[in-house]
């Protein structure tokens, strides 16, 4: 069941979503399956800023404005689906990553956890059939000009999530996972 659920997931994006609304309980059982990735020393490095309801529309025109007045090359069209990826989901999750003041391991195995930890959302949402998509665009940079990060805390992406009508796309990949490995015995 699980390998099915693994090989079943898809990055669903917001031009897919059907504007149905994602209860607030199954945010918090996706959530919840976030918390059980590895974590090293336990530092349970993975933050989240839902963001959802009203606050979706104030989201989409903030990273909007935020793109226009950061663009090195300005693109009306990126412009209006910056805002309108936003608006077309169901909930954004920001994906936040709290580094140990200690800095007991290194950093890049807090990121590592934090993405074990989406990796997580991402499978349970698939089995709710809820499509979401990690998106890691220059103005999740921003973001501390629209929520307060706390010091060390920085965001890695945006986890768009939202509903979605009919059957995903059957998955493939370029090579077989045995072409990946290396066997040393």
């Amino acid at each position: 069941m699980l390998k099915k659920i693994i090989e079943n997931r898809r990055a669903v994006y917001p031009r897919q979503y059907n504007k149905e609304d994602i209860k607030k309980e199954e945010i918090e059982k996706i959530l919840e399956s976030s918390n059980w990735a590895p974590t090293h020393r336990r530092t349970e490095p993975w933050r989240f800023k839902i963001i959802r309801g009203e606050k979706l529309t104030e989201f989409g025109e903030f990273l909007a404005e935020r793109y226009k007045a950061t663009a090195k090359k300005f693109s009306d069209r990126k412009y209006k689906e910056t805002k309108a990826k936003v608006e077309r989901s169901g909930a954004v999750i920001l994906i936040c990553m709290q580094r140990d003041p200690k800095e007991r391991v290194p950093e890049w195995e807090e990121i590592a956890s934090t993405a074990i930890a989406v990796q997580n959302m991402w499978l349970t949402a698939s089995e709710m059939k809820i499509g979401s998509y990690w998106s890691s665009p220059d103005l999740k940079d921003e973001v501390d000009k629209f929520v307060d990060l706390k010091d060390g805390e920085r965001c890695l992406g945006f986890f768009y999530m939202g509903r979605y009508d009919g059957e995903l796309p059957e998955g493939t990949r370029e090579t077989s996972w045995e072409e990946k490995v290396e066997w040393i015995e």
